[in-house]
């Protein structure tokens, strides 16, 4: 069974002369372990998209379904839980809280379902070590480098041991180094953690340590390609896609 399954996806924003159509009739499926990169102009339907799979916002039409549950028949409280147990979030802005530390920021989505603290410190040591911060476990964000700082909002993420990690322009605020170590880091949370991955992002070289990418135009998907992990061209094969449907 698909991990996700969106069909007819529609949203529109407005109504009469001043409706918007952000997505129009999108389908898709992902599966487990799938690093999925979404790509196109700016306001073909990226961040929409991305909201509607993560059961941020409402379609106007069509359905969405996560792990077999239909998100139209869930109360706004089921579809808020399912959130929080089974989907990670991460944005372009860390959105860490800054008098917390690295451990404290980590754990709030147990904290926040009401799991044991001591259960919950435990668990967000060993996430922040495997994201590289063993060493950072009690600075602020103040303390910490951009790039630091989206680690520990990506081991807040997997806390809850979501199935679906939701990425959007996870690398815009980081330098090349950081973007890479960022990136291959969601990468490893999908194919070593059997996650699955929707990353959005503008910029190809990123884009291209997914194994699939989907480009929207005008809120349709234009293309739906897959990329052959071991090939060394593939951020000039994803530049020449976008600049085809540009």
């Amino acid at each position: 069974m698909s991990l996700i399954q969106a069909e007819n996806l529609t949203k529109v924003y407005g109504t009469g002369n001043t409706a918007v159509v952000a997505l129009d009739h999108v389908q898709l499926t992902v599966n487990p372990g799938d690093f999925v990169a979404v790509m196109g102009p700016s306001g073909c339907g990226k961040s929409t998209l991305l909201h509607l799979l993560g059961g941020l916002d409402r379609p106007t039409e069509g359905a969405v379904s996560i792990d077999g549950q239909a998100l139209a028949a869930m109360s706004d409280d089921a579809v808020t839980e399912l959130r929080r147990r089974k989907i990670g979030f991460v944005f372009q802005f860390f959105n860490l809280i800054p008098i917390l530390t690295s451990i404290e920021n980590a754990s709030l989505p147990l904290l926040l379902d009401g799991k044991n603290a001591a259960d919950i410190k435990q668990k967000a040591v060993e996430l922040l070590t495997k994201v590289g911060l063993g060493q950072r476990l009690d600075s602020r964000p103040n303390q910490l480098s951009a790039g630091q700082q989206q680690r520990v909002a990506i081991a807040r993420a997997l806390i809850t041991e979501p199935i679906l990690v939701l990425a959007d322009e996870p690398t815009g605020n980081l330098d090349t180094r950081s973007s890479d170590e960022i990136v291959d880091l969601l990468k490893q949370v999908a194919k070593a953690w059997g996650r699955a991955v929707v990353m959005v992002t503008h910029d190809p070289r990123i884009a291209a340590y997914a194994d699939r990418i989907i480009f929207l135009k005008d809120g349709k998907i234009v293309n739906d390609a897959h990329l052959e992990a071991k090939r060394t061209d593939n951020a000039e094969m994803v530049s020449h896609m976008m600049r085809t449907i540009a």
